[in-house]
Parts: structure tokens; C-alpha cells; sequence
């Protein structure tokens, strides 16, 4: 089967992302994930896209590090108003995946063969 369609493919990007509001939070949390490998940042006047290969994680402690104040899930959902991936969260981080088939693990996705 293949992933062309009108000679465009449509196939897996294998990215994901977020967008940010842009203040005072979405800019740190933004310049925090900007030091990671394969992490993508856009900014425009009112938002700030995060895009990346594969996998991101926003380490909440890492983020509250660089912020100087606590961060947790409520504060990243506060801030962020977008996303595309598959979406866990955890307690101290929360994780996109561009494969549905890499977060199975966390999902509980139960990955069946196609014939």
C-alpha cells in the first residue's frame, strides 16, 4: 500500500507538537524545550509553536527550575492551546508521541496485526 496520494505523501510525519500562548510561561517553557535534540520552536506574536521528532517531553521539574516557581499539568494546560500527537500525562511530565504505537504502553493501546 502506498503513502502516495496525488503525488503528495501523506504518510507519517513521525512529529508532533504543541502551540503555546505567547507569555511570560509559554516563553520559558518554550526556550526550555528549544535545548532538547530534535525540537523545533516558531514564534509568532501570540503564540509559540513547539514542534518535534518522534517524542516530547515537558519535564514539569525541569520547567519549574527554569521558571523559579512551581509548574505542574494545570499550568501546561493553562498555556497551551493546540496540540497533534498522541498525548499521556503524568504527574511530573507529560509526553506527545507522533506514533500512536509508540505510547501503547502508556495507553493501554492494544496494537492487533492487520491482514
Amino acid at each position: 500500500m502506498s503513502d502516495m496520494v496525488f503525488g503528495r505523501d501523506i504518510g507519517s510525519s513521525n512529529k508532533c507538537g504543541v502551540t503555546l500562548m505567547n507569555n511570560q510561561n509559554g516563553y520559558v517553557v518554550a526556550e526550555v524545550m528549544r535545548r532538547k535534540d530534535g525540537v523545533q520552536i516558531a514564534e509568532y506574536p501570540s503564540m509559540i509553536r513547539v514542534d518535534g521528532e518522534r517524542l516530547l517531553t515537558f519535564d514539569f521539574e525541569e520547567i519549574t527550575q527554569a521558571l523559579g516557581s512551581e509548574f505542574d499539568q494545570s499550568d501546561f494546560e493553562e498555556i497551551m492551546s493546540t496540540h497533534y500527537g498522541r498525548m499521556v500525562h503524568f504527574d511530573d511530565r507529560t509526553m506527545l508521541f507522533a506514533n500512536p504505537e509508540d505510547a501503547a504502553e502508556y495507553i493501554d493501546f492494544d496494537l492487533k496485526v492487520v491482514e
